[in-house]
């Protein structure tokens, strides 16, 4: 059963990310992306064979991954610095008709079926309904940016948030797959903020994805 998410607020004294983050964000404020290629050959063809559809399991897994790394959990309440238990996902729901987008968000559960029920039920529900955020309205505060862009592939992604201060959470976006001698891969860039992201942060988390894509028996 799907918990709330607490948050859990970080004592500056001692965190050992403490003098970067204060350079990163008061002195230095940076944000830097990261594109790379996903190897999702095993996972398509488990997910084609059992008939699950591959963008609620991609919200799954990379959301599953955050839950590994707090360093990518670490978001501002009440002014104060802290880390979430994990993070709700947030993705964008696409209108043939008028080609706009709302936004709509399923929260995080670890068990794949219950995620995956709660991801058909909200889309089922809120999916057809227009304007920037979706019928089931505003998104908790543990809410991170996850989106896919399957029309083309891409080499590299940037994502440019014009200084929003405060906001710490990772946003992703994935491209379309490319098939090449037996092997179908995906790009997919992340975007961080370096004062609480380092890139060694960032070679934890793809690896553990790559990891869950590669054994989708171990959580399937």
């Amino acid at each position: 059963m799907h918990n709330q998410a607490q948050f859990h607020s970080i004592d500056m004294q001692t965190w050992p990310m403490a003098q970067s983050f204060y350079y990163y964000t008061q002195m230095a404020p940076t944000t830097y992306t990261i594109t790379i290629t996903m190897d999702i050959t095993i996972l398509r063809k488990t997910l084609k064979s059992k008939g699950y559809k591959f963008f609620p399991t991609y919200l799954y897994l990379v959301t599953r991954a955050i839950g590994k790394q707090q360093q990518l959990r670490i978001g501002n309440q009440n002014d104060s610095i802290g880390y979430w238990d994990n993070l709700t996902p947030a993705y964008p729901q696409f209108h043939e008709e008028d080609k706009t987008t709302s936004l709509l968000w399923t929260e995080y559960d670890e068990n794949f079926e219950a995620f995956y029920k709660q991801y058909i039920e909200d889309t089922t529900q809120h999916g057809n309904s227009h304007g920037i955020l979706s019928s089931k309205g505003l998104p908790p505060a543990n809410t991170y940016i996850i989106s896919c862009i399957p029309w083309f592939s891409f080499n590299s992604f940037s994502l440019h948030n014009h200084g929003i201060k405060d906001y710490y959470f990772p946003s992703f976006e994935a491209g379309g797959f490319t098939e090449a001698q037996d092997k179908i891969t995906m790009p997919l860039s992340i975007t961080v903020h370096h004062a609480t992201t380092d890139g060694y942060h960032l070679k934890v988390f793809f690896e553990e994805l790559q990891w869950t894509m590669d054994h989708p028996n171990e959580w399937m």
